[in-house]
């Protein structure tokens, strides 16, 4: 019996001494969960929201005026008796061009249009194909945001009496080249078009750019979208006189020919294409 109580006791003892370590690790990591790192009294600044700033789209056709409020970050809503077709004018919108107002997603503009030269063809198009977001100005939001907390600055040491700057020598201005201006020659002109903007890629490219995206994309709310303001740009575009408008037609039709092959759907869009391209060739003559 002795014998056997020696044999069990060293085994007692590391059981034992095991609960105890184990109970220790339990707490130290208890404390470490609970209590947590301490923050000092000062919060950090909070970060600023992203800004835009509203472009100008007034006095524009409407599916240029939707090329230039997409490329800045806007959705857009037409709003009035005039409905959204491509070749009408911009003769309002809301908020004024160069409000800076918060970036919540896609804030939308409201548009008010006036009838163009060129009659209202196709469909109508109200809205922005993706969804738009509330306005919020950027001064109101600033307004209300809470202010940072204020810290007073460490006094500086007194600054050390700064030597004398050397004269500089006279350097005779720069001459600047003489501006040059950037235009494309059109295929004709008409009276009241707008000129060209030779920011963007031509009509020929655009339409050669709209052929590659096509590929074997399915049917969808969006690329429909995509490729019926792309087909209104170039067609407008070629109606105006644009640079190779005849050439941007000609791939146009064969887009559309795909488009009906692939999404069963163009037929119309189709035949503006053919009747704005016998149009160009007349008047390009």
């Amino acid at each position: 019996m002795a014998l056997r109580l020696a044999t069990l006791l060293p085994r007692a003892v590391v059981v034992a001494l095991i609960w105890v370590l184990a109970t220790a690790a339990f707490t130290f990591a208890a404390d470490s969960t609970i209590v947590g790192p301490s923050h000092s009294g000062n919060s950090s600044t909070p970060a600023q929201p992203t800004e835009l700033v509203v472009p100008s789209v007034t006095g524009q056709v409407y599916v240029f005026a939707k090329g230039i409020l997409e490329d800045a970050g806007f959705a857009w809503h037409v709003t009035g008796s005039v409905r959204g077709y491509a070749s009408n004018r911009v003769v309002g919108q809301s908020p004024a061009a160069g409000t800076h107002v918060i970036d919540t997603g896609a804030p939308t503009i409201v548009l008010h249009l006036a009838k163009g030269a060129y009659g209202e063809r196709g469909a109508a198009d109200d809205n922005s194909s993706y969804a738009g977001t509330t306005i919020r100005l950027a001064n109101l939001a600033a307004a209300t945001a809470p202010a940072a907390p204020v810290t007073k600055p460490a006094a500086k040491p007194a600054a050390k009496p700064k030597p004398k700057p050397k004269p500089k020598a006279v350097s005779k201005p720069k001459q600047k080249p003489a501006a040059t201006t950037k235009t494309r020659t059109p295929a004709f002109t008409v009276a009241g078009a707008p000129q060209e903007p030779v920011d963007e890629i031509t009509l020929s490219a655009r339409a050669l750019r709209l052929d590659a995206w096509l590929g074997t994309r399915k049917k969808t709310r969006s690329n429909v979208q995509h490729w019926l303001y792309q087909h209104a740009w170039i067609v407008t575009g070629a109606r105006f006189g644009w640079s190779h408008g005849a050439q941007a037609l000609e791939t146009l039709v064969r887009v559309d020919e795909r488009v009906q092959r692939q999404w069963g759907i163009g037929a119309r869009s189709e035949a503006v294409a053919r009747a704005a391209l016998a149009r160009v060739r007349r008047q390009a003559q």
